[in-house]
């Protein structure tokens, strides 16, 4: 996928993971928060807690899971460290790392604490 029907399949799939959290209870911090190193697709709060999410959209969660690489991982770390900066407790807020997979009839799984 690519131009612009690659850019809204991304946003819907955002969309759709953005409404299951908030039914879950979770609130959204950010959307596409992006800072220096880089761009994270949502952040939610969930108690104390700050989650940084990751979208990945394919025709199939397995897919989907293949599309997230460590240089990937390494940046949204670098850029996850950067939001907690203007964080209270900064780097002693705590903190999770999900990967929510979007397939293509846009059911969601998330997989939560991805990488600790």
């Amino acid at each position: 996928m690519g131009g612009l029907v690659g850019h809204l399949s991304g946003l819907a799939a955002e969309g759709a993971v953005e409404r299951q959290y908030e039914a879950e209870g979770r609130q959204i911090a950010a959307r596409r928060w992006r800072g220096t190193w880089g761009e994270i697709d949502l952040i939610a709060r969930e108690g104390d807690t700050v989650v940084f999410v990751e979208v990945k959209k394919a025709a199939t969660h397995a897919q989907a899971a293949e599309r997230l690489g460590w240089r990937q991982v390494q940046r949204i770390c670098a850029a996850a460290q950067e939001f907690l900066d203007g964080e209270p407790r900064r780097g002693l807020t705590d903190v999770r790392f999900d990967v929510a997979l979007v397939d293509a009839m846009g059911r969601v799984e998330i997989r939560q604490n991805a990488w600790a």
